[in-house]
């Protein structure tokens, strides 16, 4: 009887033990990796005009809606317990719906009724964490999102003025209204946009403070969240007939 109290509590140790391995591996050792920020993926036309002329804008002008390859999602720091560097969790969807209107000018363009909305229920986790299946961390935000009434985000801009040579990106900035969690605020994203054959590829980012949209940074045993978040994304348009 003595026998087996002594082979059980080994194994009982030998549970803890490795279970206190996995959570030094997940917390302690630094084996984690975030893909980079979304940007321009593709090569600019090589048929595009060198600068914004009345037939390159006239080709351009028309209603354009997002298409297949497009992405948006967010990145926030996390903290392990312990830890003194901040781990980066990123997630992405590809459930991206929207449209635009450029209008031609002599002096380049101008794009208006600009709406960009990204499916939350479709995101899901790209970082890596050793020893971790970081796609738990997606069922809790959206909990805390409460995606099941609040499903979608979107971009809004009434017009915005873009200049210069359609060769190559074009740096963009973009004023306009986000709703996420069903609050709308005032934002101003940064991106980039060029010409991709039949294609315009527009990338770049946001910053918010979720605490703004009424979403309370997660906060779960080991991990507490950054208030602050990076919103990003790579989106492609093709021109309506």
């Amino acid at each position: 009887m003595k026998s087996r109290f002594l082979i059980a509590g080994a194994a009982v140790i030998a549970v803890i033990a490795l279970a206190g391995g996995g959570a030094y591996v997940y917390f302690f050792s630094g084996l984690r990796s975030s893909p980079n920020a979304l940007g321009l993926s593709a090569s600019p036309s090589a048929q595009a005009s060198t600068s914004p002329s009345a037939s390159t804008a006239g080709s351009l002008a028309g209603s354009w809606t997002v298409t297949t390859g497009s992405l948006a999602g967010y990145r926030v720091k996390e903290l392990f317990v312990g830890e003194t560097s901040k781990h980066e969790a990123v997630a992405r969807t590809s459930t991206v719906t929207g449209s635009l209107t450029v209008a031609g000018a002599s002096t380049g363009y101008q794009v208006s009724a600009i709406t960009i909305t990204a499916v939350l229920t479709g995101l899901h986790s790209v970082d890596t964490v050793a020893g971790r299946d970081v796609s738990q961390r997606d069922g809790f935000v959206s909990r805390q999102m409460n995606l099941q009434q609040f499903p979608s985000a979107t971009f809004t801009a009434s017009s915005v003025s873009v200049t210069g040579s359609t060769s190559g990106p074009v740096d963009l900035t973009l004023p306009g209204k986000l709703t996420i969690h069903g609050v709308t605020k005032d934002v101003t994203a940064s991106a980039k946009a060029q010409l991709s054959g039949s294609k315009v590829e527009v990338a770049g980012s946001v910053s918010i403070v979720m605490t703004d949209y009424g979403v309370t940074p997660p906060s779960v045993p080991f991990t507490t969240v950054d208030p602050q978040v990076t919103i990003e994304f790579d989106i492609f348009m093709t021109k309506a007939a």
